[in-house]
């Protein structure tokens, strides 16, 4: 099991990385970030994602799909935005933000990446 410390620092590992944040989609706030810096707020980027995956959220119930989102892709010119929702009893309400860069990054691998990281966070 890792804390949000190793997790995010699992994450910046991913190639490609830009940064990387844990945050809570209840108040739209960080937990913890690393990277970004003038490239990219991570605060900004994890209330701004909070909207986002609240929007899916509440389109999902109105949809009446009962299934559970395992992750949400952007698609920059030059960036790939990936928000993992994490599913653990310890974990909900919270998601693991990724920003990429499109021609360093293999996005397959980082979604297994992200989902491993998933996988040993304890909160």
């Amino acid at each position: 099991m890792s804390n949000v410390e190793t997790a995010l620092k699992d994450a910046a590992s991913i190639d490609g990385a830009i940064g990387a944040a844990l945050v809570d989609y209840t108040s739209g706030m960080a937990l913890g970030t690393i990277g970004g810096g003038k490239e990219l707020d991570l605060n900004v980027a994890a209330a701004g994602n909070t909207d986002v995956v609240r929007a899916k959220v509440r389109a999902m119930e109105m949809l009446n799909i009962n299934e559970e989102i395992e992750d949400i892709l952007i698609t920059l010119g030059s960036q790939y935005h990936l928000i993992r929702l994490l599913k653990s009893r310890t974990s909900q309400g919270l998601f693991l933000y990724l920003a990429l860069s499109k021609d360093r990054a293999n996005l397959a691998m980082a979604r297994h990446q992200l989902k491993k990281i998933e996988a040993d966070l304890e909160v």
